[in-house]
């Protein structure tokens, strides 16, 4: 048998208090799930034990759904799996098996099917960006670095092509592209492992790809954060100049909203407010955010509270969230290095 720890956090002012509880999980599932999805059969997926651990140690389940949505999703799943099973072979009712089974959280069977797709169709750029999109989900960052370098190079000299978020309703107008969506995530992998510089060349290329104001805002977003995070704080600036707020918003406005909080135009108090719910920051994109705001300008323990406040709540899909549970790893590393808080 294998222990393996779980961290909880006691938040106090100046320190992290880590408690480590004990959960016994046998050798054998360890290393099953461990395993690449692609390399085991559909079926073992169904009902895994879990989704995947989380760099804190705590495991983590299918996201909850509420009733109608998780209703919805389930019907268009059921249609999903017989357009699957019906055309086995064919790319685009593989994609969209696997997108509708990330819907309903069951990510490692998503990994499992743009697997299968990959094998069919290995010069299909689609099936490294959505399985590097669901290795990001499952703390599989490695993994998700080389299936988007892999998409951007099957990409390479193509015309772009739009790409369906397929549950939002969002207008043709506003809908996201392949491309874009290739390196933003690929710049989000990079960020993620604080890999700063690897993500800065991502996200410039996602914004000289992106063709709306929506990914501009995302990819402005995460591109500000990561120079910052980078000592790069002019170029940072630079990126805050042609983001305005009559920008043409219909999906990403928190990420909107950030930028103009860094711009100095909103308060964060004003949108603190809007995404809280009790001590649970619901809206993961803001508190990171925010978190992070402090965080590159010195307020190291309000950071700390906002990406605690992220990770008690249960959106850990979010790319918000994982953000916010990486720092929290990073902090906690700082925080024991610096001896028992009784002695500082």
């Amino acid at each position: 048998m294998a222990e393996l720890p779980i961290i909880e956090y006691i938040h106090y002012p100046n320190v992290i208090i880590m408690k480590y509880s004990i959960l016994i999980v046998t050798s054998s599932i360890l290393f099953a799930y461990a395993c690449s999805s692609g390399d085991r059969p559909l079926e073992e997926f169904s009902n895994p034990p879990y989704q995947a651990i989380s760099a804190l140690g705590d495991t983590l389940y299918a996201p909850p759904l509420d009733p109608d949505t998780e209703s919805r999703f389930e019907t268009e799943l059921q249609t999903a799996e017989a357009e699957y099973r019906s055309r086995p072979d064919d790319a685009d009712a593989i994609l969209s098996y696997g997108r509708h089974t990330a819907h309903l959280g069951n990510y490692q069977k998503a990994v499992a099917i743009f697997s299968d797709g990959i094998e069919k169709h290995p010069g299909d750029a689609r099936f490294y960006r959505h399985r590097g999109h669901r290795y990001i989900t499952l703390r599989e960052f490695d993994k998700a670095i080389e299936d988007f370098k892999r998409a951007s190079e099957l990409v390479l000299s193509t015309d772009d092509q739009p790409e369906s978020a397929e549950t939002t309703g969002e207008n043709d107008e506003n809908r996201s592209a392949l491309q874009s969506n290739i390196w933003y995530h690929l710049g989000l992998a990079y960020y993620l492992t604080a890999q700063y510089e690897e993500a800065q060349n991502a996200y410039e290329e996602c914004l000289r790809h992106s063709s709306t104001d929506d990914m501009r805002a995302a990819a402005s977003h995460w591109l500000y954060m990561t120079l910052r995070r980078a000592g790069k704080d002019e170029m940072a600036g630079n990126i805050l100049e042609p983001i305005t707020e009559d920008m043409n918003i219909v999906e990403n406005k928190s990420h909107h909203q950030l930028l103009m909080v860094f711009k100095g135009i909103f308060k964060p108090d004003m949108l603190l407010a809007d995404a809280q719910d009790s001590d649970t920051l619901e809206n993961t994109t803001v508190g990171y955010g925010l978190g992070n705001w402090h965080l590159i300008n010195g307020r190291k323990d309000r950071a700390h509270e906002l990406f605690h406040n992220v990770y008690e709540g249960d959106q850990w899909q979010e790319p918000g969230y994982i953000a916010a549970e990486m720092e929290l790893k990073r902090l906690s590393g700082e925080w024991l290095a610096a001896g028992p808080f009784w002695v500082r």
